[in-house]
C-alpha cells in the first residue's frame, strides 16, 4: 500500500515535526508514506470572501500537481464524514479489498481547501467538528493511519 499526504504548510514546531517523523518512521512497516508539503498561499490580515477564495484555488493548483493517479482521494474537511478508528480501519481494509493501492490524504490549510479539491475526493473525512491547526491535524491522521494498520493486525495498540 502507498499513501501520499498532501498537506498546505510546513511543520515549523519542532514538536509537531518530531511527532509526525515518529509515525512517518513507524507507518514505514506497513505503508510506502510520502508526505508533501505545498506552499499555502499568502493572504492579508483580513482576506476578503474572493481573496480567500483565489487563495483557495491557488493552493488546489499545487495540491493538483502532486496528486497521484491512479489512488483514492480522501479530504480532510470539516463537513466531511466523521469515522471512528475502527471505521477508518475497515474502509482502508475495503479499499484494499477492492484493488486500490494508494491512498491519498489532502490536509488544507487556514481557510481549508478548495470545493473543486472536495468535489473530487473519493471520501471528505472529519476529524471532529472542532477545529483543529492544520499543522496537528497533520499529526492527528498519521496517527490514525498508523492506529488503522494496527487495529487491521489485531494488535493491543488499540484499546
Amino acid at each position: 500500500m502507498r499513501i501520499t499526504v498532501i498537506t498546505v504548510g510546513r511543520l515549523k514546531e519542532k514538536y509537531f515535526a518530531a511527532a509526525s517523523e515518529e509515525y512517518e518512521k513507524r507507518l514505514g512497516a506497513w505503508c510506502k508514506l510520502e508526505v508533501r508539503e505545498v506552499e499555502p498561499a499568502r493572504l492579508p490580515e483580513s482576506p476578503s470572501d474572493a481573496e480567500i477564495e483565489k487563495a483557495l484555488g491557488t493552493e488546489a493548483s499545487k495540491i493538483e500537481r502532486f496528486l497521484p493517479s491512479p489512488a483514492a482521494v480522501i479530504a480532510l474537511c470539516i463537513e466531511g464524514k466523521r469515522l471512528s478508528s475502527e471505521e477508518l480501519c475497515e474502509r482502508i481494509e475495503k479499499w484494499q479489498l477492492s484493488g486500490v493501492s494508494h491512498l491519498c490524504f489532502i490536509i488544507g490549510g487556514s481557510y481549508g481547501l478548495s470545493p473543486s479539491l472536495k468535489m473530487r475526493a473519493d471520501l471528505k473525512l472529519s476529524m471532529s467538528p472542532m477545529t483543529f491547526p492544520h499543522r496537528l491535524a497533520r499529526v492527528m491522521l498519521l496517527e490514525q493511519i498508523y492506529r488503522a494498520f494496527k487495529i487491521s493486525e489485531g494488535s493491543t495498540y488499540h484499546k
